[in-house]
């Protein structure tokens, strides 16, 4: 079983400072047992990092749509799993009011951290909470998953404004917050992109062999689940390099990144 001190190692093998900001996107199956579930889960990362702040996706880009514009963040139920579910609505959470790629926040500057989201008009827009990980040096954690899930990947498209990333047409969307305020986003664009299968976050694995090169990425294990930590700022500057250097699109197939792209 899992305990916090399994937890504690971990983080502590990826260097991670009690005062960093980490975030998380996790398959509790592929954990196995945990103490005390994902509450415990939750509850160790927010002990260790008692000076940062934990970070959990509550995404609801499937809950939240043109057809159904409305976001309620006391009660609309994520799109991405339990660990999601559980922190969206623990008392000790602050979660955004981004209506479509909400975060649950916890620790001393959570409330700060979050402040401005439901003025996004985009997913992942230069200033919100997802693209500030560069800025504070920020670190993301794949436990069990791969960069298809990784979320702030799209924050990079964003702030390295790759083509064909976000949906032309625009909807309003009605936010309702903690107080019951009924607010409205900016026109806001979806993820989309024209002319692939699926969303361009299902080719994010091509980055792979190049954040491996590059040492943007660490590998480790929690219970029986691969972990992948992830350096905002590297992993950043890592695809603006493969951008500068293609004349095509690197998410659009599942495409190997010629090496001549990273390698000097």
């Amino acid at each position: 079983m899992v305990t916090k001190s399994d937890v504690f190692n971990l983080l502590k093998s990826c260097n991670i400072k009690h005062n960093d900001i980490v975030t998380i996107h996790c398959s509790l199956k592929s954990i196995g047992d945990i103490e005390n579930g994902a509450d415990g889960l939750i509850d160790a990362f927010c002990e260790y990092l008692s000076d940062g702040l934990f970070i959990v996706p509550t995404h609801t880009w499937d809950n939240v749509s043109k057809d159904n514009p409305f976001y309620n963040v006391k009660t609309t139920i994520p799109c991405i799993g339990v660990l999601a579910k559980v922190a969206a609505f623990r008392s000790d959470a602050k979660r955004s009011l981004h209506p479509t790629h909400s975060v649950a926040v916890f620790g001393k500057g959570a409330a700060e951290f979050i402040k401005g989201e439901e003025k996004s008009a985009t997913p992942a827009p230069v200033g919100g909470c997802l693209n500030r990980l560069y800025e504070e040096n920020g670190k993301i954690f794949l436990v069990g998953v791969g960069h298809e899930r990784n979320t702030y990947l799209h924050a990079v498209d964003e702030r390295l404004n790759i083509s064909n990333r976000l949906n032309p047409d625009t909807f309003v969307i009605t936010i309702k917050d903690e107080n019951g305020n009924l607010l409205q986003s900016p026109p806001f664009h979806t993820h989309y992109s024209k002319g692939l299968p699926c969303c361009c976050s299902e080719f994010y694995p091509n980055y792979k062999e190049a954040f491996d090169y590059f040492q943007a990425v660490t590998y480790s294990k929690l219970g029986n689940a691969t972990v992948t930590c992830c350096y905002a700022r590297k992993i950043t500057d890592v695809v603006k390099l493969l951008w500068e250097r293609t004349d095509h699109d690197l998410c659009a197939s599942n495409e190997k990144i010629p090496t001549e792209y990273y390698m000097d």
